[in-house]
């Protein structure tokens, strides 16, 4: 993997997050996923600057929803992981495990 390849954690949470969402992977769903589920406060702008920042690296990807009356017409995009993003979080996944190797008794809460 080459350099500029890597996740920072904010970008594996929402890589994460959209592939617990699948189908329903929205942004409003991704922050509430986050917030929710990691604890995790998500500033709209952080989200939306990463969400950006990922679809630029190939990570994600997204398609426009036709707009319904309850957003007022506004369409909605859903978010999917491509298969580089995949790749950049098996290796993230397996680096984090590799360094923790041996540390279980001292990470557990």
């Amino acid at each position: 993997m080459g350099t500029g390849m890597f996740l920072g954690e904010f970008e594996h949470l929402v890589l994460l997050a959209v592939m617990q969402l699948g189908e329903d992977a929205h942004a409003i769903r991704v922050r509430e996923q986050i917030e929710g589920r990691a604890d995790r406060r998500v500033a709209r702008g952080a989200l939306y600057g990463t969400l950006t920042r990922l679809q630029e690296k190939g990570f994600l990807d997204w398609q426009v929803e036709d707009s319904t009356p309850e957003r007022g017409g506004i369409p909605r995009r859903r978010f999917q992981v491509t298969e580089p993003g995949l790749v950049a979080l098996r290796h993230s996944q397996r680096a984090i495990a590799n360094l923790s190797e041996g540390l279980e008794r001292a990470l557990e809460g």
